[in-house]
């Protein structure tokens, strides 16, 4: 999606949202005004910047016992690990990565710099042992200037991204490995620099959307690993307690939050819409907010009342929710290099992508190896009626970090919110009965809705990003 495209996306929601001045009267039932569907990062956000505006009436539905999502803690071995979220991705750059002022100057979480500037001297043989370090430097390097060529060809691309590419597809025009990368060391290289952080094979990432990456283009090229036994979910909570009730222990009491809700039914009409949980629950409000993944919205674990039109079950499909596996090991002892540089590892297998990544976690008196296997991805939704769509993937630039679900939050409620009184909330409920995208839309974006044009190319992941 292009810069242009958003505009114009902001400019068509910000003239429907024109449609309704407030929200109407509570549904029948006394029910709150809106509804959000999901406690994570975006959920939790989207629920403050409606407070900010004046929007207190409202509920949350989680469905899980715990606040924040794919951003929470497990013990392990006596050690608290993170299970998803890890890094605060994109640092030291020209803006300041929202996420970081939170975590380092208000909790002040544990967290270091990871440092990947000595791979070449830690490339293990599959028959065990070290390859030669100049060797392994001079293959990155060359997939370095490759890149740096991508980047380059990506500019030149029409904003529309009707001449958008795989990375092969560049790699080859680069004259790089036209068959693909093939050696170990070429093939854990290439592992690295692609799958490792957009979850997906490149022969399915897009280059425009990802070479330059925008959060490292616009927040710095660092990355801070959080380490801290409160864990990175502690950013999710703070926010939450700063309009949600908590008691002197700071565990979040208030009413409006209600954990263990699985949602399975919304239904909407132009008047208002009604929450079924899987407990027979029901809950009546004007609107709803639904944060919850890329993945559960494919898996149509929440049925929706009438079926979203044409153009939103489209949209939803045409990307993957990819994969990220963390495998904690623990070991008795040290058998590992140690000192500078020795954060991190590549296993250069035959099979690509095998056990390629390695990190050394330690954290207190844990010490262990951290094999990634990597994550998600998607696409920003437009809203049905009275439904509203937030999420990590809904964000343009910044889809699959945690900085791209707070700020689809922010950016959902505040482009929903512009009226003079901040007790005003102005959103749209004229398309629910639509089969068909707005016509207001770009080119660009009515394909992504509709799906490519008999000879166009179809990228099956055109961005994708660490969940970090």
């Amino acid at each position: 999606m292009s810069p242009s495209t958003a505009i114009i996306i902001a400019l068509v929601l910000a003239l429907t949202l024109a449609h309704h001045a407030f929200l109407s009267a509570a549904a029948a039932g006394g029910g709150p005004r809106v509804i959000i569907v999901g406690a994570g990062m975006s959920g939790i956000s989207a629920g403050k910047r409606l407070s900010e505006a004046g929007i207190t009436d409202l509920l949350i539905l989680e469905a899980t016992d715990h606040v924040g999502g794919r951003m929470h803690k497990q013990n392990f071995g006596g050690i608290n690990v993170e299970v998803g979220a890890n890094w605060v991705e994109g640092m030291n750059g020209g803006k300041m990565n929202p996420i970081w002022p939170i975590a380092n100057s208000t909790l002040k979480l544990r967290s270091f710099r990871s440092n990947f500037d000595y791979l070449a001297q830690n490339v293990y043989k599959e028959n065990g042992g070290l390859y030669d370090e100049d060797f392994v430097q001079k293959r990155i390097e060359r997939a370095d200037n490759v890149e740096e060529g991508g980047a380059k060809l990506s500019g030149t691309l029409n904003s529309s991204g009707r001449d958008d590419m795989s990375i092969p597809a560049m790699q080859r025009l680069n004259d790089h490995q036209p068959n693909g990368p093939a050696t170990p060391v070429d093939m854990v290289v290439d592992y690295f620099k692609f799958d490792y952080e957009f979850a997906e094979p490149p022969r399915v990432t897009s280059l425009q959307n990802t070479v330059p990456l925008a959060t490292f283009s616009d927040f710095g090229d660092d990355v801070y690993f959080v380490a801290d036994q409160r864990g990175y979910e502690s950013v999710v909570y703070h926010l939450a307690g700063q309009y949600l009730k908590t008691d002197k222990s700071g565990n979040i009491v208030d009413p409006r939050l209600q954990l263990n809700k699985v949602v399975r039914e919304i239904a909407y009409t132009s008047n208002g819409v009604t929450v079924k949980t899987e407990d027979n629950s029901l809950y009546k409000a004007d609107y709803v907010m639904v944060s919850a993944s890329l993945g559960v919205l494919q898996s149509d674990l929440i049925q929706f009342k009438p079926q979203l039109p044409t153009w939103k079950v489209v949209a939803i499909y045409q990307f993957d929710m990819a994969v990220y596996t963390k495998i904690f090991v623990k070991f008795p002892k040290k058998f590992w290099p140690e000192g500078k540089g020795r954060e991190f590892f590549l296993y250069a297998s035959s099979r690509r992508g095998y056990y390629g990544v390695w990190q050394v976690h330690q954290i207190a008196t844990l010490d262990s190896a951290l094999c990634e296997a990597v994550n998600e991805i998607t696409n920003g939704l437009a809203p049905v009626g009275r439904v509203y769509f937030t999420g990590e993937h809904t964000s343009e630039h910044y889809n699959g970090y945690v900085h791209g679900a707070y700020l689809s939050g922010k950016l959902l409620t505040r482009n929903s919110c512009r009226t003079p009184n901040t007790q005003q909330c102005a959103l749209d409920g004229e398309r629910d009965t639509q089969d068909t995208p707005p016509k207001d839309l770009s080119t660009e974006e009515r394909r992504t809705r509709e799906g490519p044009r008999q000879g166009e190319a179809s990228m099956a992941c055109p961005r994708v990003g660490k969940a970090t």
